[in-house]
């Protein structure tokens, strides 16, 4: 197996990035490694470790997160984030990853990549940290803004089968996000797309709402990209309000530092079940070939478990399953 990154992408790159890639290669011996870069910024760091799995594919360009993504896509031919998803499409490279700009890579994407037949838009798929320990996948969170109920119903297809082969749950539930849990509840939109879910072969467990997402009530959330995307923000804002708070309480009196010793190892428990970190990336389901998004502020431990949900993505077909079930009807 082959897996390219985009060594120029993310808060931390390229350090994080190729911190995250060695550990993998460590890891995973059997897997090759390929870092897109400049040569000033990967081969002088790379060259220390003299791992034989670790590799570059140098590059003169990469994209910013502030660049206009289409105009990024189509100007900067060299950069990393491009070249990654042609050497996917090309089949040089079994996988790629990216903790770049998010619109650039569902631009390169959508025009380099490719999308599976009978796929209409890819959906960007992060799993949410819940309270069960579990994680739960979502999608959309903001490939597709303007959905249709097609979609929708598209994205719970391929959410399922995501779910069972690289999440490994057994028979995923998927919930639609709406504002009540009635049937009747909702838009034009989500009154159709529940209609057209019944009709999968998947575990429609109905609407789901945003108070009882992190709750752990489904295993695949699916909804537009633009309701997706506020419930993201919105829970990651709600989250890092949530820490900072605690923190700061914690440390405003000596009788609370106390406090804080003692609870520390289960704080800790707790923070790392509701880490990002833990999950790796979020794919771009509905393209002909693994693409995954890794977060923007991603360490080497969210680079890592982001290659480990790549090799599962390509070790148990997802995209050969997704194209099968689509097939059938």
């Amino acid at each position: 197996m082959r897996i390219a990154f985009d060594a120029m992408g993310g808060d931390h790159a390229p350090q994080a990035v190729i911190d995250g890639v060695l550990q993998a290669a460590k890891t995973w011996p059997d897997t090759e490694f390929v870092l897109l870069g400049t040569e000033e910024s990967v081969r002088p760091v790379l060259e220390a470790t003299g791992m034989d799995n670790v590799s570059i594919h140098p590059v003169t360009e990469w994209i910013e997160a502030a660049e206009e993504p289409v105009r990024a896509v189509r100007r900067k031919k060299d950069s990393s984030l491009v070249v990654g998803c042609q050497m996917v499409k090309e089949g040089a490279a079994d996988a790629f990853i990216s903790a770049g700009n998010t619109g650039a890579l569902m631009a390169a994407g959508l025009l380099i990549t490719g999308r599976i037949q009978g796929i209409d838009r890819p959906a960007l798929a992060p799993v949410f940290p819940t309270v069960t320990g579990k994680g739960m996948l979502v999608l959309d969170v903001g490939a597709n803004p303007d959905a249709k109920a097609e979609h929708l119903k598209q994205y719970a297809l391929m959410g399922s089968i995501f779910a069972e082969k690289v999440l490994e749950y057994d028979t995923p539930r998927v919930g639609l996000l709406n504002i009540g849990t009635e049937e009747g509840k909702g838009t034009s939109l989500t009154k159709e797309a529940y209609r057209m879910i019944q009709e999968l072969p998947v575990h429609f467990s109905g609407n789901v709402e945003a108070r009882d997402v992190l709750n752990g009530v489904c295993d695949v959330l699916v909804c537009d990209g633009f309701s997706g995307n506020i419930l993201l923000k919105n829970t990651e804002g709600v989250a890092k309000t949530f820490f900072d708070r605690l923190k700061q309480e914690f440390t405003r009196t000596f009788i609370n530092k106390l406090a804080a010793a003692v609870l520390k190892p289960g704080l800790k428990r707790f923070a790392s079940s509701m880490d990002y970190k833990e999950h790796g990336g979020a794919p771009l389901l509905g393209l002909v070939r693994p693409v995954i998004k890794a977060h923007g502020s991603s360490d080497a431990r969210a680079v890592f478990n982001a290659v480990r949900q790549a090799r599962l993505f390509v070790d148990r077909g997802v995209i050969k399953r997704i194209s099968e079930e689509l097939e059938r009807g």
